[in-house]
């Protein structure tokens, strides 16, 4: 079975993620093949739109596939992260540029490398079964594939909220945050998805109104905690209302060093605006990622032993910085991925 179903559809270009058993884990060589069908209907003109879903009920896609980054850390070998990143990256550059129009279906699970193809996309719809989330902070890394930028464009502080939390957004949420644009009922899909694939034409993309966004209640209480500038700042300002006990509670289990550097990735996106930019930044940690952050505890944890009590490392001001500044000649190389 291959991992990706891509076809053309009368004047529509369609990738399925085809992972079902693995909720559509993103592999490298998924990303190299999406980025490469890409560069070849960018300039087809048979080719009006793009569609892209995930095979199964259970996702869209649930992330990058990490279990191949644990192995090689493991062995002390640091190139294949970061060429997987930077390799990664390019292509959620050349979605946020793509020329012609990408409709994502996000159902079930978009998380992490998820995001970084389904939320950077110009039509993004959601269901009553959308969970939508930026949780690398829980394994040791910080919100990335271009999801700084999605944060910092959140209204008020709601982005830092999700990036430190790594809380799920449903699909109002989700719009509410801008990670999404149409709520339409799942049971819909099919038709949207057949006449997107017949016309060419987003105009058949009737949405309607979601649920009212949780996120929209709490922007006071978010505003409150999570304009401080540092992750000790932030701690001190969570009050015992509803919202910030749940931040808390979320935080608690989070590396702090993680938490710590996501702060100043996401500000920096507020100022820069661009998703090269952001990216750029967020590779600062992710090259140093395997050999000087918790991302391997993290992994471990989560899916090798699955004990769920990772070893966080204590955190100072100067380790953020460490892992934040800038990477003289490995900079980030986005060559290609502006269009």
């Amino acid at each position: 079975m291959t991992d990706l179903i891509i076809r053309k559809t009368g004047p529509a270009g369609y990738i399925t993620l085809n992972r079902p058993q693995a909720l559509n884990a993103l592999t490298y060589d998924m990303c190299l093949e999406i980025e490469g069908t890409l560069d070849i209907w960018r300039n087809d003109n048979d080719v009006n739109l793009i569609l892209i879903d995930g095979a199964g009920e259970r996702a869209f896609c649930s992330g990058g596939d990490i279990a191949d980054m644990y192995k090689s850390g493991q062995t002390g070998d640091l190139s294949y992260g970061r060429n997987f990143w930077r390799d990664e990256y390019r292509l959620n550059a050349k979605i946020a540029n793509y020329p012609k129009p990408i409709v994502t279906f996000l159902h079930g699970f978009t998380m992490g490398g998820g995001v970084g193809v389904g939320c950077h996309a110009s039509h993004r719809i959601v269901c009553e079964t959308s969970q939508i989330a930026m949780p690398e902070v829980t394994i040791g890394l910080i919100p990335d594939v271009g999801g700084s930028l999605l944060l910092a464009n959140a209204p008020g502080f709601t982005g830092t909220y999700l990036g430190l939390t790594g809380d799920r957004m449903d699909a109002s949420d989700a719009i509410f945050a801008g990670f999404a644009d149409h709520f339409v009922p799942k049971d819909q899909w099919d038709n949207v998805k057949s006449t997107l694939l017949s016309s060419g034409d987003t105009s058949a993309i009737n949405s309607l109104s979601p649920p009212p966004a949780r996120l929209a209640d709490w922007q006071t209480d978010i505003g409150a905690a999570f304009a401080g500038a540092t992750l000790s700042a932030i701690y001190a300002n969570l009050s015992d209302t509803p919202p910030l006990a749940h931040a808390r509670k979320l935080m608690d289990r989070n590396a702090p060093l993680a938490m710590g550097a996501a702060i100043p990735i996401i500000d920096a996106a507020r100022n820069t605006g661009t998703i090269e930019a952001a990216l750029e930044m967020e590779y600062r940690f992710t090259y140093r990622a395997v050999a000087d952050s918790d991302f391997i505890e993290g992994i471990r944890a989560a899916i090798i032993d699955r004990d769920r009590t990772p070893k966080w490392r204590d955190t100072t001001a100067g380790d953020i910085l460490k892992m934040t500044a800038p990477l003289g000649a490995a900079t980030l190389d986005l060559s290609g991925a502006k269009l």
